[in-house]
């Protein structure tokens, strides 16, 4: 492979091992434009983690993952032992590593999905999923690379497809790399900054918990938040039972 894959980047700066000098290069790249980003991937990750116990509190023994990446590094499975976990990711390099990676462990499965296109994600894989009880369902990394009007059709048309009581982990990248205008062009036009006061709007007719949306280290951090940049906001949303 000739090409970075941002899934590799992000498990480089989580300190997995399942990326390549290529990817070890793009990533180095950017930090030398905006700065270390492995303090803020690995906050991000613990959110996600965070989040996924906090789902697993709620009732959700069912996840739905999109935008998987590489599942190590602490990700859902690992914080929902015992839980049926769905990862799905556009990418159909990162779908063969990943289904590799899980493919000895019960109750875990990972096939090509795209979060824009929930009708195109395998029907058995989604009757697995999303056929019974309330639904953990994790958003995130993807709120970027989705214009306003498409973000809003995929979560609600994630919102129509899950069973009431289902909860939403999700995120948004702020205006950050604004100050970073070389690494912001390392994005390319498809990336979307979003200012705080515009986050609430894009979920529709999720509802926040009463943590609403906030940096990610802040949100129901365990011990004193990461000291990173604010650089993504999150928060979990529900379908009312």
């Amino acid at each position: 492979m000739t090409e970075p894959s941002t899934a590799r980047m992000i498990d480089y700066w989580l300190g997995g091992g399942d990326h390549l000098p290529v990817d070890v290069a793009a990533a180095q790249a950017f930090e030398s434009a905006y700065g270390p980003c492995a303090d803020i991937f690995r906050s991000l990750r613990a959110f996600s983690g965070r989040a996924v116990r906090h789902l697993v509190a709620a009732g959700a023994d069912r996840f739905l993952v999109f935008g998987a990446g590489i599942p190590t590094r602490g990700n859902v499975h690992e914080n929902a032992p015992g839980a049926r976990v769905l990862y799905t990711d556009i990418d159909p390099h990162i779908v063969a590593a990943g289904a590799a990676l899980v493919a000895d462990l019960p109750g875990v499965g990972y096939v090509r999905g795209d979060a824009t296109d929930l009708a195109g994600v395998d029907a058995g894989a989604r009757a697995w999923i999303l056929d019974g009880g309330p639904v953990g369902v994790v958003f995130l990394g993807l709120a970027a690379f989705l214009d306003d009007a498409t973000l809003t059709r995929a979560l609600d048309a994630l919102y129509d497809a899950v069973p009431p009581a289902s909860c939403l982990a999700f995120d948004f990248d702020t205006t950050e790399l604004e100050a970073y205008p070389q690494a912001l062009a390392m994005m390319g036009p498809g990336f979307h900054m979003r200012s705080p006061v515009h986050f609430a709007d894009l979920l529709g007719r999720w509802s926040t918990t009463q943590d609403g949306i906030v940096p990610v280290a802040l949100w129901r951090p365990e011990g004193e938040p990461e000291q990173v940049p604010d650089a993504f906001w999150g928060g979990v949303a529900v379908k009312p039972a």
